[in-house]
Formats: C-alpha cells, structure tokens, sequence
C-alpha cells in the first residue's frame, strides 16, 4: 500500500513549483510519473489522494492552478484533481 511518506517524497521537488511559483523541475515530473506508476489500484489510488489533499492543505501558499495542472505539465494521466478539496472516495 502506498504511503503518505512515498507519496510526499515522490511530490517534494514540486514544492516550489507549487508554492512559490519556481520553475517545473523534471525531478517534480519524475515524481509525478513514479506516483502514477505505483498507484495502480483503486485503493492505492484513493490513498495517493487523501496523501495528495492532506499535503495540499498543509501549504496555505499552495497555489491550486498550479497543483490542479501538475499532472498535466508532467504529461501524466491521473484520475483526481490535486486540491484541497477533492472527495477522494469517488476516485477510482
């Protein structure tokens, strides 16, 4: 199962990207890739985002645009929003 520890890990080269508006670094998209990759099932998928909330929720910088288009930047395909409100339950 994956953790909240694995799943921050894999963001923590995104924070800056994320809260203070830096530059994407592919270290972030290798994260973002290496996170998809391991959440495979629908409760590993579900923990990658109650992980990905609680961290959202923890940075009062964090600016959403940029959290909600992340996967997107990298290239990546997930299957929830990164926000801090996104109902974790419905994802599948």
């Amino acid at each position: 199962a994956l953790t909240c520890g694995t799943v921050s890990g894999n963001l923590a080269a995104c924070i800056g990207y994320l809260t203070q508006n830096g530059p994407l670094p592919r270290g972030c998209c290798t994260g973002v890739t290496n996170l998809n990759n391991m959440a495979r099932t629908t409760p590993d998928r579900q923990q990658a985002c109650r992980c990905l909330v609680g961290a959202a929720n923890s940075f009062p910088t964090l600016n959403a645009a940029r959290a909600a288009g992340l996967p997107k930047a990298c290239g990546v395909n997930i299957p929830c929003k990164i926000s801090k409100s996104t109902n974790c339950n419905s994802v599948r």
